[in-house]
């Protein structure tokens, strides 16, 4: 497959097995933090873990905010997972009310008081509405999540699957050239894998 894959590095944790995925499908990912790979990318992938404020300073130190907002605003394929969900939202609540990339409209939130949390483990996704990403996957397959917080979109029409953990959330969001995920695809066995094939499939 001839096209320029990126991978943003942040200093996300999961940065390798999500390269590792993608290799084993037959790509080459540029894995970097420059800006202008970003920009130039056929198809982009914002993977991540860990706090929004501590995910968006350091997209702000490498110089990364604003090329990803480009990006995306060109209509060009993305994929976010994890953290690359939440901050595509406008503000996160995580320790306190930290801006994020404001893309879709919408708050990180908190799972409800009493919870085991993080959540951590396998889920079914329910899957809303047909979508190419679901390609080969079924209704109610099982992904792996690993997350303290989940989104509240202002719009519920970009929910395309939902995950029950004391409130029902967002496992999957899609609008235009953008797809992410809360569960880690990079972990979710075969279904995942499928996935991120739908995914590059899409690109």
């Amino acid at each position: 497959m001839d096209m320029k894959l990126v991978v943003v590095d942040y200093g996300a944790g999961n940065l390798r097995s999500v390269a590792i995925a993608l290799k084993r499908l037959g790509l080459n990912p540029v894995v970097t933090s420059e800006p202008q790979a970003v920009r130039t990318a056929d198809a982009l992938v914002l993977p991540g873990v860990g706090a929004a404020a501590d995910t968006m300073s350091n997209l702000a130190r490498r110089h990364l905010v604003e090329p990803i907002r480009e990006y995306i605003a060109s209509g060009r394929p993305f994929l976010g997972i994890c953290m690359g969900l939440q901050v595509l939202f406008s503000v996160s609540e995580e320790g306190g009310e930290h801006h994020c990339l404001d893309i879709l409209p919408g708050r990180v939130r908190r799972l409800p008081d009493g919870l085991k949390v993080p959540h951590m483990g396998w889920n079914r996704v329910r899957q809303r509405c047909p979508h190419p990403i679901f390609d080969g996957i079924p209704d109610g397959a099982l992904f792996y999540f690993v997350h303290s917080y989940y989104a509240h979109p202002e719009d519920a029409a970009v929910v395309i699957g939902e995950t029950d953990y004391g409130v029902s959330f967002p496992a999957i969001v899609a609008k235009d050239n953008i797809v992410a995920t809360q569960f880690h695809p990079e972990k979710s066995a075969e279904s995942g894998l499928r996935l991120y094939e739908n995914f590059l499939r899409m690109a």
